[in-house]
């Protein structure tokens, strides 16, 4: 039986928040004509998603730069979903940068008719749920993200962390912590199903980093994680599969599940 939340929303036609997960292939590369270039070959390949980690360009500090680089890109994203990142380097991201710059850079994003989501640092925004709302107002959706790339807190501030992110109106929560034991895997994937179960209107994605946490990346549709990340070349977090080995391991998994 296909395991179905009452959350999901559509894209480009494709469904986020239930049944198989949707897989989101990040592009890190710092040079403008090789982000073009790979994201041009990832839509040839028909990939679901496409996230721009805009802080891993070389010219991420010039707003007419980025500009260039989502004019450039959007006659290609037709049917691919994109999302648009920038990662401070205290969520594990390559740069850092003021936050009304970040915010200018969501902006020009959000505006450019290019990209349907943005993610938005949740605990690092001064202002996340008055961004959220803004940016949603024109036309785009919001993924309200935390990373913590040395553990796995415990319970008590997991739930907080996803039950803040879950109040404050995005469309998409998302939590990526990295794990010690097999058992902060464990309670991770069990706080994907507790608040699956207590948020049904709120699609979220959670992963456990690294070796140890690569079951989360594939068993979403069991636990409640609706995006998953894959890999085609360069990897922009520790665990993550190959695109085309994840889809077959999604693919088995819903399979087994309908």
């Amino acid at each position: 039986m296909e395991v179905s939340m009452q959350n999901a929303f559509e894209i480009k036609g494709i469904r986020i928040g239930d049944g198989k997960p949707v897989i989101c292939v990040p592009v890190v590369s710092p040079e403008r004509e090789a982000i073009i270039e790979h994201i041009k070959a990832l839509t040839e390949q028909k990939v679901q998603m496409i996230e721009w980690r805009v802080d891993c360009f070389r010219e991420a500090d010039d707003v007419a730069a980025v500009r260039a680089v989502l004019d450039a890109v959007k006659p290609f994203l037709t049917e691919t979903i994109f999302l648009f990142t920038f990662r401070t380097k205290q969520q594990g991201g390559s740069r850092q940068m003021e936050e009304w710059k970040i915010l200018k850079l969501n902006e020009t994003a959000a505006k450019s008719g290019c990209a349907d989501m943005i993610d938005l640092e949740f605990f690092e925004a001064t202002k996340p749920e008055k961004e959220i709302r803004r940016f949603q107002r024109i036309g785009v959706r919001v993924i309200a993200s935390h990373h913590d790339f040395d553990a796995t807190p415990d319970d008590r501030i997991l739930r907080m962390l996803m039950e803040q992110m879950q109040q404050g109106g995005a469309d998409v929560a998302k939590l990526a912590v990295m794990p010690q034991n097999a058992d902060d895997v464990v309670r991770l994937l069990k706080l994907t199903n507790d608040m699956k179960q207590k948020y049904p209107t709120l699609p979220i994605v959670t992963m456990s980093m690294g070796a140890l946490g690569v079951v989360s990346r594939m068993a979403g549709e069991i636990f409640g994680s609706c995006i998953t990340f894959g890999a085609v070349g360069e990897t922009s977090a520790p665990g993550q599969i190959a695109a085309d080995k994840l889809d077959d391991i999604l693919t088995v998994i819903h399979q087994g599940l309908c």
